[in-house]
């Protein structure tokens, strides 16, 4: 056994029954899992935060389908290699091309894998950690399925740790006792890349430290020493590593909590780290509705404006543009009440199913609709007064259901008031 190999690779699953997590995509009867074992998987973006399963699920694509494999890494290959893949696939069948953090390619580094795809020449399967419809050009993301992988569950994490101990050829030779999990899980944060590598190092440091036991002594892992192994391992701001995503979600949730000071502080660290000025504008702008939404609309011109003002100027300037609006954001109203109406409505969509439009607000283009009744007894609402005229709107079997109840600020008490006049205590206003 080679333990120089870290952990989190000793151990990559090679079937789709050892992938710990993203039963949606690849549990029994899941569309990702059947595609696989009809063998006829199509071109794809796996999109999702790190350590989840985006490389392990392309492995195990290839060695399902025993198929000839390629992967790349997007920050050290470019066109020259990715038309030498493709010219190897065009005497191969079925060739998958695996590039690892797709959305740092350019428009034509991902031009050049266009005619490849179309043409079946290569199976491309994309991991990025960055939102697709913005990173992927139109062109070849509409040659490829989009699947969002998400986060790994404390379950999945705990199950995660208990294989690995199991199955990991080094670790099963040892009394491994896992006493407590709660330290490795909230540091990890939903990464399993990053809950194995730091459980190797807390298991070697205790080795180190344990050296004078018994081989039947037990290794006791509690939170006591993730914490302590943990801390002594500091690292500076790699933008293109873990703490990228520690920072910008202490960056997130100093915003959050309307604490300017600690947004800025955050925001520092990733600009000395020469953070991608646009990967944080635009985390602001989603933020803007996210956390602001309607208490305070003009938070997501500001940051709609700062998005463009920092794609057009960049360090050092574009540092300045980004405290304005980072000040701006923290000290801002706060509403997270876009969230709670579309995912209330989301939640409706999927308990009921695709429920039929009423008859009265369906289009009635041609004589047949009319004649079926559809558009009869809709009313202009600005006919009516104050340009209102009460009907409804949602399907039957869900008429009366609110989604949208407006936060406790300023603004969105405005809002409430107007919605509780035009609806006189529907809907609960």
């Amino acid at each position: 056994m080679n333990n120089s190999i870290p952990l989190a690779e000793r151990v990559r699953p090679e079937t789709l029954d050892d992938l710990v997590g993203q039963e949606h995509l690849t549990g029994k009867g899941s569309i990702l899992r059947s595609s696989i074992e009809q063998g006829r998987v199509p071109s794809m973006i796996l999109w999702g935060p790190p350590g989840v399963g985006k490389t392990t699920i392309a492995n195990i694509i290839a060695h399902t389908l025993q198929v000839p494999y390629f992967q790349l890494s997007a920050i050290s290959s470019g066109v020259k290699e990715v038309r030498e893949v493709i010219e190897e696939a065009k005497q191969h069948k079925g060739t998958i091309l695996f590039i690892d953090e797709i959305h740092r390619f350019n428009k034509g580094q991902q031009d050049a894998l266009l005619g490849a795809v179309e043409k079946g020449i290569i199976t491309l399967i994309g991991a990025t950690t960055e939102n697709p419809s913005f990173e992927v050009n139109s062109a070849l993301l509409s040659r490829c399925q989009v699947y969002v992988l998400k986060a790994l569950q404390e379950k999945d994490l705990v199950k995660l740790l208990k294989q690995t101990i199991e199955k990991d050829e080094d670790l099963k030779t040892k009394n491994i006792e896992l006493k407590e999990t709660e330290a490795l899980i909230n540091i990890s944060g939903g990464d399993g890349r990053k809950l194995l590598n730091l459980f190797d190092l807390v298991i070697q440091t205790q080795l180190l430290e344990s050296s004078k036991l018994s081989k039947s002594s037990a290794l006791a892992i509690t939170n006591a020493l993730v914490m302590q192994v943990a801390q002594k391992k500091i690292a500076l701001y790699d933008k293109q590593g873990e703490q990228h995503y520690d920072i910008i979600s202490a960056f997130i949730k100093s915003m959050r909590g309307s604490d300017p000071n600690g947004a800025m502080y955050w925001l520092a660290r990733m600009i000395e780290g020469g953070e991608d000025v646009k990967f944080i504008a635009r985390r602001m702008l989603i933020f803007a509705s996210e956390d602001i939404g309607n208490a305070n609309p003009n938070a997501l011109l500001l940051a709609n404006a700062t998005f463009d003002a920092v794609s057009k100027i960049g360090y050092p300037e574009s540092r300045i543009i980004l405290s304005q609006c980072v000040t701006y954001l923290a000290s801002s109203a706060k509403s997270n009440a876009a969230v709670t109406t579309i995912a209330a409505a989301q939640s409706a969509v999927q308990q009921y199913g695709d429920l039929p439009v009423p008859l009265h607000i369906r289009n009635a283009p041609t004589k047949l609709m009319k004649d079926m009744d559809y558009g009869k007894g809709y009313q202009y609402s600005h006919l009516g007064e104050g340009n209102f005229i009460e009907q409804e709107y949602l399907p039957e079997k869900i008429a009366g259901s609110k989604f949208y109840d407006p936060g406790n600020n300023a603004r969105e008490n405005e809002l409430r008031k107007f919605l509780k006049e035009k609806w006189k205590g529907k809907y609960g206003y």
